[in-house]
């Protein structure tokens, strides 16, 4: 969900391989785990840098739709909760960009590319949190979405990245039934609730099935992903296990799919459902969703706000290195 448009180049035969790629890719397919300071493709660590920069994007800019409902939130109970949510998004940001640096590139330049529009984030957080069943159907579907594609990514080849995900699994099971919760909570309300929860589920349903990225057919980039291990399974793939997962849980909430089409296939041991409007996902990716522009200028705004503190912080260390310098050459 979070390398919705990661691109690769094509794919190398063993034959057509140096003899470093291929006993890089032997250790791939042996199921070896790659550390920073390991021989790599340079086309493997530029696809890493791309993905886990923008799912570092995608955990900070995350925590925008939630985190003006914090103090919306309809009882102190909820505020509590949501903000360690919140708290847990922006801590997933730090985990990943900290991964990313082992790689060779800056948080300043992730920052920029994010910023001046050539590193994307999550399509997802360009919709607008509109009542508080939004923030219950953040937590269920996109959440669920987010599970559904991070949990494989813990077996991903390149070992601080999957480290990472262990702990981020975690917490994500979390914020989905947090989510869950407070759709059970509407849907077992007043008829007015129950249509809130409804309205939730039919504005957020696509978006949370473009979260995947587009049709297998239509990526065309994920080949030498997967040979690489980067990326463990197929963005269809995905979301059929997602929309598998998802319809028994609105079914027991008493909601309904917004999909006529939507149906049980006893052939294939899954349901049938509609593909999502992809010219809608292509145009929010692109910079023209309800949000983006909100989005992205809120980020920009809180980067541009904390430069006197990131100059006092490297100040401060200079400093530092200063006294203790003098003082290395004071004791000679």
């Amino acid at each position: 969900m979070y390398a919705q448009l990661v691109k690769t180049e094509g794919t190398k035969s063993l034959e057509e391989m140096t003899a470093e790629e291929r006993a890089f890719q032997e250790r791939i397919d042996r199921g070896e785990k790659i550390e920073p300071k390991e021989w790599m493709p340079e086309g493997y660590r530029k696809t890493l840098i791309r993905q886990i920069g923008q799912h570092a994007h995608s955990e900070i800019v995350g925590q925008l739709p939630e985190g003006n409902w914090i103090t919306r939130a309809p009882t102190l109970e909820r505020k509590a909760i949501l903000l360690a949510k919140v708290q847990d998004e922006a801590g997933h940001g730090l985990y990943l960009y900290c991964a990313a640096e082992t790689l060779g590139v800056s948080r300043d330049e992730l920052m920029e590319k994010l910023h001046n529009g050539t590193m994307k984030y999550s399509s997802i957080f360009n919709y607008p949190t509109l009542n508080w069943a939004d923030i219950g159907a953040v937590g269920w579907l996109v959440d669920g979405a987010a599970i559904m594609n991070q949990v494989p990514l813990q077996r991903t080849s390149f070992g601080p990245y999957s480290r990472a995900m262990i702990r981020i699994c975690k917490e994500e099971s979390f914020h989905q039934r947090q989510g869950y919760d407070i759709m059970m909570k509407m849907a077992a309300g007043t008829p007015e609730q129950k249509a809130m929860a409804q309205d939730a589920l039919n504005r957020f349903w696509y978006p949370s099935l473009m979260m995947f990225g587009p049709s297998d057919k239509d990526s065309v980039h994920s080949t030498q992903s997967m040979a690489w291990k980067i990326k463990i399974n197929t963005n269809d793939e995905l979301r059929q296990k997602f929309v598998d997962q998802t319809v028994p849980q609105a079914e027991y909430l008493g909601l309904t799919i917004p999909d006529a089409n939507l149906k049980w296939n006893e052939e294939k041991g899954g349901y049938d459902f509609s593909e999502p409007d992809w010219s809608e996902f292509f145009d929010v990716i692109a910079g023209n969703g309800p949000c983006n522009k909100e989005r992205l200028g809120a980020r920009v705004k809180a980067w541009e706000d904390g430069t006197w503190f990131r100059e006092a912080l490297v100040a401060h260390a200079e400093k530092a290195q200063a006294r203790r310098m003098a003082s290395k050459v004071a004791a000679e």
